[in-house]
């Protein structure tokens, strides 16, 4: 229709490798019709005090509501489905996802009481739907967690591949093979855009396949004379059955510890995966003899609650390693998390426990596509236009580089918030939005820009100094009495001789105020929180949070 025009766009995983939240449209400018890809999160760090999760901000979407056909997710990592019970309230639209998928949503929503509530329809694979203008087919990819789904999105202005999460596995050890035929068919019938996960832009050659890190892991254990700690992600289904493997092949019986790895293996038996193998109880493990054991971890990101870590602490209820034991790492480390996994390791090594990594065996792979792979998709899928998304972004301007030096017309570079028309017309960015963040907080959801973060942070950094005063009839009745928190001794002086000069500044700045002004709060409260905050700054070089606190008698 006359007017119409096909829109992305990107609100989360465009200046990160995390939070994804995609949407597309479709109609004229008055009057378009959405679909949503994905809605994840990602993880809080030193910068978020007290925040775990960290959401895109769909603020943008909200007022489009009643005009989203559907939310459809491509597969189940936290990144690309971990907001979706607490996005979906303002979003309302149906949900669709394969069924392994769907388990998982399924409890994200159960926790949030919306399983009753939001709509969950379950896809199979290579399914084929059509919403409002869109016509979506599922395609079939190979990545670190089973039903990984790319989606051919057809309009009248042309189809959209959106990659996903993707390699080419040609041994994925679980699920389906990596359907290059589909994406050949795709390139026949004409590709406008390709938005494509960017993540491993800058390694050469391949990722490697699961059944490559299968047999290193067999050949890791069988090196192995005690109990045995295998620490991966749990979503990786491929690997837990590769560690259930090598397990069996060395006479050992698994048993998994933590969460998230019992709940994916749920989900993975729930469909078919997993089949014929038995877990058994911590408790049962632990008399079991130490060469017929194999812990399957969460934890190897270094997550201080995992599992992994309180058996590195010590403070696991029931499992207990000892020197005789290892623990194999068959995991990547996250950028951002070097940190936390070297400090389980090191807490490890206190212990006298061995440790495997990747460095002696290749018992990891990544899940997504380096170079070669990447040369190899855009040769089948013949794109006229990339738009890399999944990265941060070096990552993002890298990936165009790449696709332009791969002879692709056109390459976009977006950014979070970016409105992008792809046809009719050369694809450009024609509007920017509100693309915040929303961190959760406890059980709250606020904006990142809310003041409580700031002070949060501004406490972490710089301390906080609470001040108190009582006033009766125009004079000071007692204090200025200053606490601190988050304040070093100076020169080896007990805290209290150390406020001193807060002490002295405070008086003085009551002082140097007229009688007229003890009958205005605002006045006693600048006049005090200046003089000490300066103060402090002149003794400690910090300028703290500081409160005041008037009594009146």
């Amino acid at each position: 229709m006359k007017g119409d025009e096909f829109i992305f766009a990107p609100l989360g995983g465009c200046r990160e490798i995390g939070m994804n939240l995609n949407a597309y449209a479709y109609g004229p400018p008055d009057n378009r019709r959405w679909i949503i890809v994905d809605v994840g999160v990602t993880f809080g760090d030193d910068t978020t005090p007290g925040v775990d999760l960290i959401m895109p901000d769909p603020v943008y979407l909200e007022s489009y509501a009643e005009d989203i056909e559907a939310i459809i997710l491509t597969h189940a990592h936290e990144d690309h489905i971990g907001a979706i019970a607490w996005l979906w309230p303002k979003l309302r639209a149906p949900i669709y996802a394969t069924p392994f998928t769907a388990y998982l949503v399924n409890e994200k929503l159960r926790e949030r009481g919306l399983d009753k509530v939001a709509p969950l329809h379950v896809l199979q694979l290579r399914d084929k739907r059509q919403f409002g203008p869109f016509e979506v087919e599922l395609i079939t990819l190979t990545h670190s967690i089973p039903e990984p789904n790319g989606l051919a999105i057809r309009t009248p202005l042309g189809t959209v591949l959106h990659t996903g999460d993707w390699k080419i596995d040609p041994d994925p050890i679980i699920g389906e093979d990596f359907d290059q035929a589909k994406i050949e068919q795709l390139g026949r019938e004409g590709i406008l855009a390709m938005v494509c996960d960017s993540t491993n832009v800058f390694e050469e050659g391949e990722a490697g396949s699961e059944g490559m890190a299968a047999e290193a892991l067999k050949r890791a254990v069988a090196e192995q004379t005690g109990r045995v700690a295998i620490t991966a992600f749990a979503s990786n289904v491929a690997r837990v059955q590769s560690a259930c493997a090598a397990a069996k092949a060395n006479n050992r019986q698994v048993c998994l510890l933590g969460r998230s790895m019992v709940r994916v293996a749920a989900a993975a038996q729930s469909v078919g995966m997993l089949q014929g193998i038995k877990f058994i109880e911590p408790s049962d493990a632990v008399y079991l003899p130490p060469q017929n054991v194999l812990y399957l971890c969460t934890g190897s990101q270094g997550e201080p609650n995992a599992a992994l870590a309180r058996i590195a602490r010590g403070d696991h209820p029931v499992v207990k390693l000892s020197s005789e034991d290892t623990v194999i790492f068959s995991s990547r480390v996250i950028p951002g998390n070097e940190r936390s996994i070297g400090a389980i390791q090191n807490m490890l090594a206190e212990r006298n426990i061995k440790l495997v990594t990747d460095r002696q065996f290749d018992i990891h792979v990544s899940g997504h596509p380096c170079r070669d792979e990447l040369r190899r998709m855009y040769m089948w899928a013949k794109p006229q236009i990339a738009i890399p998304v999944h990265g941060e972004r070096r990552h993002i301007m890298e990936h165009a580089r790449f696709a332009k030096s791969l002879q692709v017309p056109q390459a976009i570079t977006p950014d979070n918030g970016h409105i992008i028309r792809l046809a009719p017309g050369s694809v450009e960015v024609i509007d920017e939005v509100p693309a915040g963040r929303l961190h959760v907080d406890g059980e709250v959801l606020t904006s990142d820009k809310a003041g409580g973060m700031w002070e949060r942070k501004k406490m972490a950094y710089n301390g906080h100094l609470s001040i108190s005063v009582v006033i009766s009839k125009g004079k000071v009745e007692d204090g200025p009495i200053i606490v601190a928190r988050g304040f070093s001794e100076t020169d080896g002086r007990p805290a209290d001789e150390s406020l001193e000069p807060l002490d002295e500044a405070a008086e003085r700045a009551l002082d140097g105020l007229k009688r007229g002004d003890f009958g205005d709060d605002e006045k006693i409260e600048k006049a005090l929180s200046r003089a000490v905050r300066r103060a402090a700054e002149t003794e400690f070089g910090k300028r703290p949070l500081v409160d005041v606190t008037i009594h009146r008698i």
